[in-house]
């Protein structure tokens, strides 16, 4: 199996070299130090051969149909369609029959406690793999045409996934270089990790800081120069990830804020909308008639709340908080001058 696995990870870092517009025409050379950094961490030439690379670059030309050629001109290697990637090949029959069983075996037991927070994506896995299966029994070649799954766009810094998880396992020391949103300016982090937390498709560390003394999210896309060391960190005692995040909405969350009860008028189609994608769990309806529906929640006020609230315009009416309101306003002002128009 770690033959394989192996394998299957110098398929993708070989299909990635041939499809670097800004490197283009690796020679083999190229690719097996490629593959060598990506399995072993040096490229020294100790584990990987050439004679391993020219037998992947066979296996794509003949199982996964790559259009892999040689030019003599830049002596190396480039796809002959350059929109190919492996990543978008479809599932064979062997996959599809083989990710099947191993999603029947996993269907079994996502209602218990353990798969409770992954049965939505399991779900999304057995949807896409069925669709896969169906498409091919009717024949249907290009199955985009009539079903799109969501794709996330944000695949910058997923590679940490692994490592930052095994750190959180054993609770070691992290080191990274990260880029502020705001200012562009990039700084050295020596954090503990404590958990990994996706939203709106997009990942994030949350860790602890012992020099700021408190717990910071990092989002894995400003990320780079990740280095894990086996190091004992310091960890809160009293961190708990359900706890943490149990009022919040989104990302933001801090062990000093304070949630508030935020109550808010809907007209009758968002209220709609709104009822089917609650914004926090502890969301309810308090009235409602034909023209409003009112609601009630106690939760952070966040960045992502407002923006949430925000993308329904004039549909929705914030009562309370009285901060929370006057920040919807003073954003709605702000709106009003950018496209030149004047409130009265």
């Amino acid at each position: 199996m770690p033959h394989i696995k192996n394998a299957l990870i110098r398929y993708r870092v070989i299909d990635k070299a041939l499809g670097n517009k800004y490197n283009p025409y690796p020679n083999k050379m190229d690719l097996r130090q490629a593959c060598e950094m990506e399995l072993y961490g040096d490229s020294s030439g100790k584990h990987i051969s050439d004679s391993t690379i020219e037998k992947d670059l066979f296996a794509m030309r003949h199982e996964m149909d790559a259009p892999i050629k040689y030019s003599k001109k830049f002596k190396g290697y480039f796809y002959e369609n350059p929109d190919f990637t492996i990543n978008e090949k479809p599932l064979s029959e062997d996959d599809i029959a083989s990710i099947q069983f191993a999603l029947s075996t996993l269907s079994q037991f996502k209602d218990t406690e353990m798969f409770q927070n992954f049965g939505f994506a399991l779900n999304k896995i057995i949807d896409r793999v069925n669709v896969d299966a169906d498409a091919r029994k009717s024949e249907t070649t290009n199955i985009e045409e009539y079903i799109q799954f969501e794709q996330s766009l944000a695949i910058q810094g997923n590679e940490y996934l692994q490592p930052l998880l095994l750190a959180i396992q054993n609770q070691h020391v992290a080191y990274f270089t990260y880029e502020s949103f705001i200012t562009q300016i990039k700084k050295q982090r020596k954090v503990t990790p404590l958990l990994l937390k996706e939203y709106n498709n997009r990942w994030y560390l949350i860790s602890y800081d012992s020099v700021k003394e408190g717990v910071i999210t990092y989002a894995l896309d400003r990320i780079s120069n990740l280095e894990i060391v086996e190091q004992t960190g310091e960890k809160p005692i009293d961190f708990q990830a359900d706890r943490f995040f149990k009022h919040a909405i989104g990302i933001t969350a801090s062990a000093n804020s304070r949630p508030e009860k935020i109550v808010f008028i809907a007209s009758n189609i968002a209220g709609k909308y709104i009822k089917s994608q609650p914004f926090h769990a502890s969301q309810q309806v308090t009235e409602e008639n034909d023209l409003e529906t009112k609601f009630e929640l106690f939760a952070l006020v966040s960045e992502e709340l407002i923006r949430e609230l925000l993308s329904y315009g004039g549909d929705i009416q914030v009562l309370q908080p009285e901060g929370l309101r006057n920040e919807l306003i003073k954003r709605i002002q702000k709106m009003n001058d950018n496209y030149g128009l004047k409130t009265s």
